[in-house]
């Protein structure tokens, strides 16, 4: 028979290295090990309410430059110990985006920013970055897009989070169950909570499913369950809900499903109506609900860079502005430091009456 009938639209593949010989080429030292687990532990004592703090995942909407991430790193991990007593600063590490349509999916998936498509090489540079990372005594945070990163990077990674688009996803529930970090998972883009309740549930249960070992060999994976899964309101279907009423109704959403009553607030897309400059505002507001008595807000996000807004992504990567955003629009340093500064000024004599 002539007629192909596998792979029909598949044009070519290459093989990459395996996760054991990218993380031999890129090896986590003492100290980042420590600081990774430091950072998955904070996470889930706040989690557990052992500890009375709120984390923070702040960091570029996306990594496209590593110069200018590990510029951002160095001064969020001084910042991080300047506000320690009321805040977990964990830096948000982001190599993969989801996409509604088409675009650059991410640093891993095109590391040059020219279409060549050098996923071996974006992985062995994004493992590399959060190496210099957590060697600068600051944890990472990344989303979780598929089940086959994760074992290149997850030693380094201290938060995973699963996007408004995956989230009802069913594989990614299960990849979630058997992560090694606590996993916030975003409401959907309509605004829709209750797929995030139901993949709370369903990352706390074991799963079975298809997945890569360390060598690269296909293998069934066997999970225990995740029991830090949380919810993550970022807003959606053309509203926030950050506001009181909208994170009173999370509450009861979540005590109905008899699970933890823990939020974490993004920020950004839909809490600021995807304009960067509001950011601050949705921040102060949940610092004012912690301020009133709120319980439930565990933690925020907030999209963050060098420099303030976004620009496209042009073929001469000279024209580039350097430590400006080529996805969403982000907020700059300054701002992001000031705001950082004010709060925990305002939570230290707060946090220890949650």
């Amino acid at each position: 028979m002539s007629q192909r009938i596998t792979d029909v639209n598949v044009k070519s593949e290459r093989l990459i290295p395996t996760p054991d010989e990218v993380k031999k080429a890129a090896p986590i030292t003492e100290k980042a090990a420590r600081i990774s687990l430091q950072g998955r532990q904070d996470i889930q004592h706040i989690l557990d309410r052992k500890d009375q703090r709120i984390f923070v995942v702040v960091g570029p909407c996306s990594i496209h430059d590593l110069e200018a991430a590990k510029e951002y790193a160095e001064k969020l991990a001084k910042l991080r110990e300047e506000v320690s007593e009321t805040m977990v600063l964990v830096m948000r590490v982001y190599f993969t985006k989801p996409r509604t349509s088409i675009g650059w999916k991410g640093f891993i998936n095109d590391p040059f920013l020219d279409d060549s498509f050098r996923i071996d090489e974006g992985l062995r540079l994004a493992r590399q970055l959060l190496c210099d990372i957590c060697d600068m005594g600051l944890p990472a945070s990344t989303e979780a897009l598929d089940s086959i990163t994760p074992q290149y990077i997850d030693d380094l990674i201290s938060w995973n989070a699963i996007g408004a688009r995956t989230t009802e996803s069913q594989s990614h529930r299960e990849m979630a169950s058997g992560l090694s970090t606590p996993v916030g998972f975003k409401n959907g883009t309509d605004g829709n909570i209750e797929i995030a309740i139901n993949a709370i549930q369903s990352c706390s249960h074991p799963h079975h499913f298809l997945g890569i070992n360390s060598k690269g060999q296909c293998c069934v994976l066997e999970t225990s369950g995740n029991r830090y899964g949380h919810l993550v309101l970022r807003g959606g279907g053309g509203r926030p809900n950050y506001d009181s009423v909208s994170i009173n109704l999370s509450e009861k959403s979540l005590a109905d499903a008899k699970l933890p009553v823990n939020i974490v607030v993004d920020c950004s897309h839909g809490n600021s109506m995807k304009d960067a400059s509001l950011q601050p505002l949705v921040f102060e507001n949940c610092v004012n609900q912690i301020l009133e008595g709120n319980k439930s807000i565990v933690g925020v996000m907030l999209e963050s860079n060098l420099d303030f807004g976004n620009q496209p992504l042009q073929r001469d990567l000279k024209k580039l502005k350097r430590g400006v955003s080529i996805t969403d629009a982000c907020i700059d340093w300054p701002t992001t430091e000031k705001i950082l500064r004010q709060a925990n000024e305002k939570l230290g004599p707060i946090l220890g009456k949650r």
